[in-house]
């Protein structure tokens, strides 16, 4: 199933800058098949809806890895039924 999502991924405790934090979750959505436009204040994803989650996720255990004690993500997700949602439709 096909989806626009927007993610707002929040190191908590990291301190000031999350700049590094959130240069690894682009570089994974990277790894994806996704249309990927990040903005000033998170991320809009366009791909296969099981693919975003499973992106979340690993987003999640990465940045545990690498030493992120607590984090909090913000995903908001469309799908429809009546045509395929992309990023391109919701441009004004």
């Amino acid at each position: 199933m096909k989806a626009t999502a927007e993610l707002q991924v929040v190191p908590i405790g990291e301190g000031v800058s999350v700049r590094d934090q959130i240069k690894q979750v682009v570089d994974l959505l990277g790894n994806y098949d996704f249309l990927v436009e990040t903005h000033a204040s998170g991320t809009n994803i366009e791909g296969e809806l099981s693919a975003i989650l499973a992106a979340v996720e690993a987003i999640h255990e990465q940045l545990h890895a690498a030493g992120s004690v607590r984090l909090l993500s913000y995903i908001k997700i469309e799908t429809r039924t009546d045509k395929t949602p992309t990023l391109a439709g919701k441009r004004l």
